[in-house]
């Protein structure tokens, strides 16, 4: 069975188990956290939420060691990072998963590799979503919101969402929004059959320029957390590609189908993608297409997940029940055992 986080949300932790935030930030991240105190949170941060030199925010036993003092802190309710990164799979031979809590962690790109490591070795429930870093608005979409919603959620509840009215398209740092983001593209859902689609099972998923390198790894062996923890289950994959080409997605997702992650699966679902650029008119739809043909399930693309803000807050393990019909999506998640 999953087990999922039962805590009240009172104090967030701050750590960087990828990348911190170097000094030229550390305003957003005070600005980060000040907006959740002024939401009646209270913040706790590391060393290394501070600190950022060669790619990371210190050495990877340091990362994985202040990272396990914030998931063993009983002050601590949930673990949010900064952001993402390149180099958190460094930290996973330092860590011991069988001394974990249950306690939420969110976060996406980089990290969305240590929540789903999480949840494939532990059974616990893991957040995919929005960083500590864009909740420093002073206005937060509809979309983003629903972050709180989720991490105070318990065991056997029920959580809905539905797609954004508009994302952002490209980052403008040089125009701060009171939303943090520039939401300005109007947001279709797509399915590769072109029609209304219906989806059910456990979700797992994430960045998968990262979480592909979980394959062959002893932190990554789906067959192994399927029979633990979701016996004979259908699973819902959710996926998004932050910086790879046409083809390395093709040869990824190659990878997971003769790795057998998408055994049993009961379709997929893309988030949006700036890096999806056609190689020598290779596209992502065709991607897509061939796919579900080769899976024979439903695929959806172009979803509310990853580097194209905002997104919507997946859950490793819940039972979702994901629909797309006239390019709107609706996400309904049980937090089932």
């Amino acid at each position: 069975m999953i087990r999922y986080p039962n805590r009240p949300l009172q104090t967030i932790g701050v750590t960087a188990p990828s990348s911190g935030v170097p000094a030229e930030h550390h305003e957003l991240l005070k600005a980060a956290i000040s907006r959740l105190e002024q939401q009646g949170l209270s913040v706790q941060t590391t060393a290394n939420a501070w600190t950022q030199q060669g790619a990371r925010s210190s050495s990877a036993i340091d990362r994985a060691q202040q990272l396990a003092a914030m998931w063993q802190d009983p002050a601590i309710d949930a673990i949010i990072p900064p952001w993402g990164g390149e180099l958190l799979l460094e930290i996973l031979e330092h860590m011991d998963f069988r001394q974990a809590p249950a306690k939420w962690i969110l976060g996406y790109s980089d990290l969305s590799l240590l929540a789903l490591a999480m949840t494939l070795n532990t059974g616990i429930a893991t957040a995919h979503g929005t960083n500590i870093i864009d909740l420093r608005g002073s206005e937060t979409d509809p979309t983003t919101a629903r972050w709180r919603d989720v991490l105070e959620s318990t065991e056997g509840e029920f959580i809905e969402q539905v797609s954004s009215d508009f994302y952002q398209k490209s980052w403008d740092h040089a125009n701060p929004s009171p939303l943090v983001f520039h939401l300005e593209e109007p947001t279709v859902w797509k399915t590769v059959s072109g029609r209304s689609e219906t989806i059910e099972g456990r979700l797992l998923g994430g960045c998968i320029d990262v979480i592909r390198h979980l394959i062959g790894t002893p932190f990554g062996d789906v067959a192994k957390f399927r029979r633990a923890y979701i016996p004979q289950e259908p699973v819902v994959w959710y996926l998004e590609n932050c910086e790879m080409s046409v083809t390395d997605l093709k040869r990824s997702l190659l990878q997971m189908k003769y790795a057998d992650w998408f055994d049993n699966c009961a379709g997929i679902v893309f988030g949006r993608s700036a890096a999806n650029e056609p190689v020598q008119g290779y596209t992502a739809q065709q991607v897509y297409k061939e796919l579900a043909e080769q899976l024979d399930t439903p695929v959806i693309y172009d979803a509310d997940i990853g580097h194209q803000p905002p997104q919507l807050i997946f859950v490793n393990g819940a039972f979702a029940t994901i629909s797309v019909q006239d390019g709107k999506g609706h996400i309904k998640q049980e937090l089932r055992g």
